[in-house]
């Protein structure tokens, strides 16, 4: 007899205001995965996607509607909001097992958060806390609860001894991606997720991974489910997920969630020459590193392959911060990477971070004139975010407080001893945001003189808005300024 495994995730739309506005939503990947791995060892998977519910109340209801032998929260892996481990979150998964635990269910749990946070979780009533990739455990300890065996021996989970959390053991991680099967895309309701981004952007954007993890080692990045190791699907393999995929659903853009996309250029003219094949035309958005992006093999091949965006961690204008970071690049490599990709008609988005350790106000005017020097079509801003398990955490650690996560993705609170205090870092959010938006308005001014037919709405829209930014940015600088003193 198969067991039934009721599965769900802790993040919710409406509990993040930020992105709830951003209006870019995505279904849950690594659940789907997870999912997908247990019903093809036949066991019999439901999914509650919380990603537009109000809150976790509605969880009470999927448990009665399901009856299920097991619980399994899964978040998605690899979305960057969830290893975040934002607070509101948190809350609500707490009351998913609560509730759950109320109906005699045994809750496992597979998060960032539940791994940065074990005990917490483990109190809160969950039977165990998958550590680390997850397929193959969640798999073992469903076979344990179907023949009735105790989970103390199975690898990868952290449980809870008389008070005391216990480690099982390391699980190693999948070599082969490939082995995994197709994720349980058939599980989740799409309609919402299509209606969101067409009636906000006009197109719909689903997500797709292409590997698993990453080699590099920057001083404050967190990854406690994939961890430092790099695994790729093959070409092949991610080509025919596309053409699965476009075979059923009519989107039109495809965001590649790997945390870094496009290592090998031999991969890439593969996956290029794969989707050639099918006369398979999607465009898609990625994060990629600029020392990779310098290389013209590597930067043509993903062209070729319809890149209509990428996201560059960036981080900072000043090659000393970067040093301290271990980012792995240089300045020159962001000045050299970005005009060809331009030039291209690739969108091009920088992940800038402020307030690291160390940072001075000359850093910041760096940063801020490679943004001006470069004005890429998008710039997404934090400050500095200590994350369990980095070098960054263990250095700022003693001057962290009571508050140890943002409650939603744009708190940006300063949880350490900065440079400035962190009035001055929101301040700073929202002129860097204003001067950017300047300087792209001045961009599309130049472009509509140049080359008034290739104008887009977008461009129109940056044009009209100049002067409402260049004053309001006028104000935040010199408010700014005061801060700065202060």
């Amino acid at each position: 007899m198969s067991l039934s495994v009721l599965f769900t995730h802790s993040y919710f739309l409406k509990l993040d205001p930020k992105q709830l506005a951003a209006a870019r939503p995505y279904p849950p990947l690594g659940t789907l995965y997870a999912m997908a791995w247990l019903r093809e060892r036949g066991h019999e998977v439901a999914l509650h996607d919380t990603m537009f519910a109000d809150g976790p109340d509605g969880f009470e209801d999927a448990l009665d509607r399901h009856r299920p032998n097991l619980v399994a929260i899964y978040d998605d892996g690899f979305n960057w909001l969830t290893k975040m481990c934002l607070t509101n979150m948190q809350r609500a998964a707490f009351a998913m097992i609560a509730a759950a635990k109320q109906r005699g269910l045994p809750v496992v749990v597979c998060s960032s958060d539940s791994s940065d946070h074990r005990q917490r979780y483990l109190e809160a009533g969950a039977d165990a806390v998958i550590l680390g990739e997850g397929e193959i455990t969640l798999g073992e300890v469903v076979a344990a609860v179907e023949s009735g065996e105790a989970w103390d021996d199975i690898a990868g989970m952290a449980l809870l001894r008389d008070g005391a959390v216990v480690l099982t053991g390391p699980r190693k991680n999948i070599r082969e991606p490939d082995n995994l099967p197709r994720a349980a895309w058939d599980a989740v309701d799409l309609a919402p997720y299509e209606s969101m981004w067409r009636r906000h952007h006009g197109y719909w954007s689903l997500n797709m991974v292409s590997s698993r993890g990453c080699p590099y080692r920057c001083t404050w990045c967190a990854k406690p489910i994939y961890g430092n190791q790099y695994f790729l699907h093959s070409p092949e393999r991610v080509v025919a997920d596309l053409v699965w995929l476009a075979e059923r659903h009519n989107f039109e853009h495809i965001w590649f969630c790997d945390d870094i996309f496009g290592l090998r250029a031999e991969w890439l003219e593969a996956f290029a020459d794969g989707l050639e094949a099918h006369g398979l035309s999607i465009r898609f958005m990625i994060q990629a590193r600029v020392d990779m992006l310098v290389k013209e093999r590597i930067r043509n091949a993903m062209i070729r392959a319809g890149l209509d965006t990428v996201w560059l961690g960036v981080e900072s204008g000043s090659q000393k911060i970067l040093d301290a970071m271990d980012k792995g690049i240089t300045v020159d490599q962001v000045y050299q990477a970005v005009p060809p990709l331009q030039a291209a008609g690739v969108k091009v988005a920088f992940f800038l971070q402020f307030g690291y350790l160390g940072e001075t106000r000359e850093d910041i005017r760096r940063t801020v004139a490679m943004v001006l020097d470069l004005v890429p079509d998008e710039i997404g801003i934090s400050v500095s975010y200590p994350l369990p398990g980095t070098p960054f955490y263990e250095t700022v650690r003693a001057q962290m407080g009571d508050k140890t996560n943002w409650d939603h993705s744009d708190d940006l609170a300063l949880m350490y001893e900065g440079t400035y205090p962190a009035a001055y870092y929101r301040r700073l959010h929202r002129w860097v945001h204003k001067r950017f938006q300047v300087a792209r308005g001045l961009a599309s001014l130049k472009r509509l003189f140049r080359h008034p037919g290739a104008m887009e709405r977008r461009h129109w829209r940056s044009v009209l808005l100049t002067p409402y930014f260049a004053v309001a940015g006028a104000v935040d600088g010199i408010r700014l300024s005061w801060l700065e003193r202060a």
